[in-house]
Formats: C-alpha cells, sequence, structure tokens
C-alpha cells in the first residue's frame, strides 16, 4: 500500500523556493539581504511506507537585484518587474537525509553526488498569480543529477519585522532527470518515480 511522504529541504525555497541572501561585497546593495534559515523536503511514497529526506544546507550561489533597488525595496515588492535581475540556490545533494541509512546511501547513488554534488536552481522570472500579490510562480531552471528542466514553482511570500519569509513547492518526476526510483532494503522497498519538494527559507531585511 502506498503512502504518501514528504523530504525535508529548503529554498530555495525551490522555494522557491528561493532564499536570497548576502552578496560578493560590503558595498553592494546585495549584501544587506542575508539568509536567517532554509529548509527543503523532498517527499514521496513507496509500497512500504511514506519518507522524507531533508536538508538545511542551503546557499545562495548568485543574486543581484536590480539598479537602483534596495534590500529594504525587495522586503516591501518582493515580485516588482526588476527587483531581482538575478537569483541561484544550490544544495549538496549528499547533505538530503531521511534517518534511514540503507535509503539514504541508494538515495545518494541515485542522485550521483559524486559527479552531480549540487541540486540547483536558477531563477529566470515570477509570474505573480491570483489576487495576492505576496505569492505566484518563480520560473527557472532546476538541474539535479546533472539534468536540467524548465520548472514553475507555486510560492507565497509574507513579510515580518525584518524579514521576508518565502515558501513553495514543486512536484517533479524523478525519472525526467534520468535517476531511477530508489530500492532499498533487499529490494523490499520500492519508491514511487513523483515526488514533492516543498522549501521555506527566511530572508533577514533591514527595514531601512
Amino acid at each position: 500500500m502506498k503512502r504518501r511522504f514528504l523530504f525535508g529541504w529548503a529554498a530555495a525555497a525551490m522555494l522557491v523556493a528561493g532564499a536570497w541572501p548576502a552578496a560578493r561585497t560590503a558595498a553592494s546593495p546585495e549584501a544587506a539581504l542575508t539568509l536567517k534559515s532554509g529548509k527543503v523536503t523532498l517527499a514521496g511514497t513507496s509500497n512500504v511506507h511514506d519518507y522524507t529526506a531533508s536538508t538545511t544546507n542551503v546557499r545562495v550561489v548568485r543574486v543581484q537585484l536590480g539598479d537602483g533597488v534596495t534590500a529594504a525595496d525587495v522586503r516591501e515588492n518582493p515580485l516588482k518587474p526588476g527587483a531581482i535581475q538575478a537569483f541561484e540556490i544550490a544544495i549538496a545533494a549528499n547533505t538530503l537525509k531521511s534517518g534511514k541509512d540503507g535509503l539514504d546511501k541508494n538515495m545518494w547513488k541515485a542522485l550521483k553526488v559524486d559527479e552531480c554534488p549540487d541540486i540547483t536552481f536558477r531563477l529566470t522570472r515570477f509570474e505573480v498569480t491570483g489576487t495576492s500579490a505576496g505569492g505566484g510562480k518563480a520560473l527557472g531552471v532546476l538541474k539535479i543529477a546533472g539534468v536540467e528542466h524548465d520548472v514553475a514553482l507555486d510560492f507565497t511570500t509574507s513579510a515580518g519585522d525584518g524579514t521576508l519569509t518565502v515558501r513553495g513547492h514543486l512536484d517533479l518526476l524523478m525519472t525526467d532527470y534520468g535517476i531511477k526510483p530508489v530500492v532499498a532494503m533487499m529490494g523490499m522497498l520500492k519508491t514511487d518515480a513523483k515526488v514533492t519538494v516543498t522549501f521555506e527559507t527566511v530572508l533577514a531585511i533591514p527595514l531601512t
């Protein structure tokens, strides 16, 4: 009997799947954006039980704001056209853990962590959906096990006192990335190809 499961990662949030932290120089406006926390989760099903794999090892590879855009501007309206010109995040694939050693080893093997150590998401653009300015889709390129595909991540944003929280999810087929469903317990446990990626990232952003 197949049951649903969640894998824990973030930001990105895939994000959106997403997180926007610190940039390269203290003088740049991007340097004011810092990642307080991030978690990405993969979730799926198997013929035995639900399983999850999570990581909080989220890092920003690149972030670039539009000309004249400040960190405070991003906090007030992160989806404003041109506010974020470039954004890419990555997680180390071998930090995804389910709590079961056998399953983790087979998962890392399937993800080809030796040849392709990172899972990355590179933002192309945002699309605001519905009537709320705080949510939408993040369109970009997701790279898993060395294979890239265009994806659209559903996400919401909420501003706090000096923070911006981004939450989102994405359903995908691991076979689209050349990954065979994980088999463990000497073949007794067989996972489904469909997984759900969920993420939550919290950004610290100055109020001024």
